[in-house]
């Protein structure tokens, strides 16, 4: 195994951990630097497998909040809305994700003229948002109704397309369906559980036969990276996203946009 493949892996897990939960699409930085970087890997599976990381982080600062889900599920209502909720939201990417995964992986994965075009068109999107003076109806997050938390689901699967962003699609249909920014930004939260751990399990079983132990490795490597930038991440968010809205994440979206495709063009 080559020194720079390991180094490389190290630096798209620390992206993967710093990116991941903020609306700027870890899946697109990760795709692009790795272009530039001259990274491959079989099937595209270490941008997918590395988010189990970024998963773990969620889960150790979580951990609490998500025990006393499940004391409280049997009996108390709001616990079971919220659960119900959360599962409701993530149906349509599953569905979508099983139907579209070969198109996803094989074509859209391999263009980084789409992903920086994705990256340009959503912050001028967020940024469009963050200035919209929307009047919150929710802000917690356990009262979200169904059907609130199955639109957010269906706004999620705009994902699918690299550089438009899980949390970024999440969180801007919730904005504009009436939540306020810091219960968008855990709902986003909760719903990446199950729609990382659901890509993982299916993109580890569809490539189950290709990996190899030096891939095993890179993705291990790129897994831990990506678990200690994600704690760091999910920490400090919501009360960033409080104090600050979401037009940095907007600005850097466009700005990294900007980049790409100048890199692209001097690339040839």
């Amino acid at each position: 195994m080559e020194e720079q493949t390991i180094v490389n892996a190290l630096i798209l897990g620390i992206v993967e951990g710093l990116t991941e939960f903020i609306p700027v699409s870890s899946t697109g930085h990760i795709l692009l630097l790795g272009h530039f970087l001259g990274f491959e890997s079989k099937g595209k599976t270490f941008e997918v497998l590395i988010q189990l990381g970024a998963i773990l982080a969620i889960l150790s600062v979580y951990f609490a909040r998500l025990w006393n889900l499940l004391v409280t599920f049997p009996s108390d209502p709001a616990s079971r809305r919220f659960v119900f909720g959360i599962l409701v939201a993530f149906l349509p990417a599953a569905v979508i994700g099983v139907l579209a995964h070969g198109f996803i992986k094989e074509v859209l994965f391999e263009s980084p003229q789409l992903i920086c075009s994705t990256l340009l068109i959503g912050g001028i999107i967020l940024l469009w948002i963050d200035r919209l003076p929307l009047k919150p109806r929710y802000t917690n997050v356990m009262d979200y109704p169904l059907s609130l938390c199955l639109k957010i689901g269906f706004c999620q699967c705009l994902a699918m397309v690299p550089g438009v962003s899980r949390s970024g699609s999440t969180i801007a249909g919730a904005l504009l369906m009436g939540t306020d920014k810091r219960s968008a930004a855990e709902f986003s939260f909760f719903l990446a559980m199950p729609t990382m751990a659901g890509a993982f399990a299916y993109d580890l079983f569809k490539n189950r036969n290709v990996l190899s132990g030096d891939d095993a490795m890179i993705i291990g490597i790129g897994f831990v990276a990506s678990f200690v930038a994600g704690v760091f991440v999910v920490k400090g968010l919501l009360n960033f996203v409080s104090r600050h809205g979401f037009a940095p994440f907007a600005y850097w979206r466009i700005a990294v946009g900007i980049a790409g495709f100048a890199g692209l063009y001097l690339m040839g």
